[in-house]
């Protein structure tokens, strides 16, 4: 990732150029490679810089993503795929996330449960086939739940604390008859469900948005629907529901007919922040990502 942003590539330039465009004064990135000292994020704020827009804050922490578990996780016999990882990758830190920000993170309030294991979520559904554990007991007890990872980060803003909840969920398809990725996908999303009710410490003000890639569509595609309705429905939260004028609420182009279009990219302000506009808007050019970037203006 590194090499193709310093060589300008026809993805990465997109890219850049539709965060100019927009001009985020915070924008959560996805499919960005964490690294030493985040030189490929560097490089990207460089990017964005050169089109016109400056970001001067970036953060990321570790994810689970390529992160070698030494356990066989999804039960093909073998140990040393990218699936048995804590999180899909094919090396450490491949498709993280990261924050870039006009205004200063505050390390202090930082929450990361990225090595939150699966089993010890409450009400945790974890996969079985023949009334077994998938792939086995010992996969289950080490099994983190987040496949990317889940942040809650302070951005201190001029209005005051602004609480960031992101979400990077696995896609719930890639697996068999045990439903493991749609069980996990699951409950990913009922993590946050649980820190809005107030588990794990909870959130400690109401100005705080939740966003990421949910990797579902309420309507259409695979998924158990019932995790994201209700976050989409949590009293806490409310859901702004970004269009694009020729593409409605589609956030995700994948190739026809299976899975489509979908909308699976979310910003979820809470219900104490006013929302004065938002949309979806499009990279161009052949060389993009399938997935486009959604934003929203908000007043604290």
């Amino acid at each position: 990732m590194l090499r193709d942003i310093r060589r300008g590539s026809p993805k990465s330039r997109s890219a850049a150029a539709l965060i100019a465009k927009i001009k985020p004064d915070i924008i959560l990135v996805l499919g960005v490679d964490y690294d030493h000292d985040l030189q490929g994020l560097a490089a990207l704020q460089q990017a964005i810089a050169e089109h016109g827009h400056t970001l001067p804050v970036r953060f990321a922490l570790p994810t689970n993503r390529g992160d070698q578990s030494g356990m066989d996780l999804n039960g093909d016999g073998w140990s040393t795929g990218a699936e048995d990882a804590f999180g899909f990758g094919h090396f450490f830190g491949q498709g993280s996330m990261a924050i870039l920000s006009r205004w200063p993170v505050s390390q202090d309030g930082v929450k990361d449960f990225s090595h939150l294991l699966w089993k010890d979520l409450p009400g945790a559904r974890l996969p079985f086939v023949d009334g077994r554990p998938f792939p086995s007991e010992a996969a289950q007890s080490v099994q983190r739940l987040s496949s990317g990872g889940h942040w809650i980060v302070h951005i201190e803003t001029p209005a005051g604390d602004l609480q960031m909840l992101t979400l990077d969920a696995t896609p719930p398809v890639f697996d068999g008859e045990e439903d493991r990725n749609g069980l996990r996908n699951a409950d990913e999303l009922r993590l946050w469900q649980h820190v809005l009710n107030g588990g794990f410490g909870g959130i400690t003000n109401e100005q705080f948005i939740l966003l990421g890639n949910a990797n579902q569509d309420i309507q259409k595609g695979e998924g158990q629907k019932g995790a994201l309705r209700a976050l989409l429905n949590h009293p806490r939260l409310q859901d702004p529901h970004p269009v694009s004028r020729l593409r409605g609420d589609i956030t995700a182009d994948w190739p026809d007919p299976t899975p489509g279009d979908m909308r699976v990219d979310y910003i979820l302000p809470s219900s104490a922040l006013t929302v004065l506009d938002k949309g979806v808007a499009w990279p161009e050019g052949e060389e993009t990502s399938r997935h486009a970037l959604i934003w929203v203006d908000l007043a604290m």
